[in-house]
C-alpha cells in the first residue's frame, strides 16, 4: 500500500482539531494526494463546491454544523452524492456508526488514526473510484 500512487485523488479533511487536520494532511500529501482542509461544516461546504474532492473525511463532533449534518448535506447534492464520505470520531460505538450510515457515510474511521489506517481507507475508495492506477 505504501507504494500505491494516490496522486490523482483530491481528499478533503474536515475537522475542528488542527492536530487532526495537519496529521491527515501530512499522511495524505506524502502519499501524493491533493489535500483540502476545512475547520468546520460551513467552511467545508464552500470548499467542496469549489474544489470538488474525490473523497471527504469529516469529524463527527464539530460546533455549528456537525459531521452528520455535513455528510447529509453533501450526499443530498447530486454533484457530490457519489463522493465517499468517511466519518472521523474518537467514539467507536455502534450507535455512532449507525447514525453515520443514516447520514449517508460510506465508512467510519476511529481517531486517533494511524497513517496506515488512513491510507488504507483512501486506497480502498480510490480503487472503487477507479482513479488509482
Amino acid at each position: 500500500m505504501a507504494d500505491m500512487d494516490l496522486s490523482a485523488l483530491k481528499v478533503m479533511v474536515i475537522d475542528d482539531s488542527n492536530t487532526i487536520r495537519r496529521s491527515a494532511e501530512i499522511f495524505l500529501s506524502a502519499a501524493g494526494c491533493e489535500v483540502i482542509l476545512a475547520e468546520n461544516g460551513f467552511d467545508a461546504l464552500g470548499k467542496i463546491a469549489e474544489h470538488q474532492p474525490d473523497l471527504i473525511f469529516v469529524d463527527i463532533m464539530m460546533p455549528h454544523l456537525d459531521g452528520y449534518q455535513t455528510c447529509a448535506l453533501v450526499k443530498k447534492n447530486p454533484r457530490f452524492a457519489d463522493a465517499p464520505v468517511i466519518m472521523l470520531s474518537s467514539r467507536d460505538g455502534l450507535f455512532d456508526r449507525a447514525r453515520g450510515r443514516l447520514a449517508g457515510s460510506d465508512e467510519y474511521l476511529t481517531k486517533p488514526f494511524t497513517r496506515e489506517g488512513l491510507l488504507a481507507v483512501v486506497a480502498q475508495h480510490a480503487a472503487r473510484l477507479r482513479v488509482a492506477p
